[in-house]
């Protein structure tokens, strides 16, 4: 039987700069992501689309949530597996491709994770089940483009 959740956000627009959108350039990007019980982020556009650098953008954060998407999946796998995974990092990138009318879309993400295992044993599984945890993925599974990973095993020792 599938279940549903329900996930809340908060998006709050800090940047009228006492003018509002009289113009394209009068108004600032920046933006608050809240939740309940949790610390914010702060966002803005990207500096290409007059946003702030030092903020979050919503292209970030989309890369961000398949990565962590993906990553919890794994590790609830390797788990499961008795794979014991010690370190895990990703530096995952994408491509947007923005079109003449000025829309656009994600073309391609690449999670580019690197993955440390207790034992030697442990890689030819710990490989397998980045496999499975892309199929699991929630996020992934959400997109019409494709999410792709290239994974590097170490050893602990």
């Amino acid at each position: 039987m599938s279940k549903k959740h329900t996930f809340n956000t908060t998006l709050n627009w800090d940047g009228a700069n006492g003018v509002g959108t009289t113009s394209y350039s009068a108004y600032s990007r920046n933006h608050i992501i809240s939740g309940k019980g949790k610390q914010d982020i702060l966002g803005s556009a990207d500096p290409a689309f007059r946003g702030d650098s030092t903020k979050y953008n919503p292209e970030e954060l989309l890369i961000a949530s398949l990565s962590s998407c993906h990553m919890l999946w794994y590790l609830h796998l390797c788990a499961d597996a008795g794979v014991v995974v010690t370190g895990y990092s990703d530096n995952a990138t994408g491509t947007m491709t923005e079109e003449p009318n000025g829309g656009g879309r994600f073309t391609e993400v690449m999670l580019n994770p690197i993955i440390t295992v207790k034992e030697n044993a442990m890689e030819q599984k710990a490989m397998e089940l980045h496999h499975k945890a892309h199929e699991k993925c929630f996020i992934a599974n959400s997109c019409n483009f494709p999410v792709r990973h290239t994974a590097i095993i170490k050893t602990e020792n």
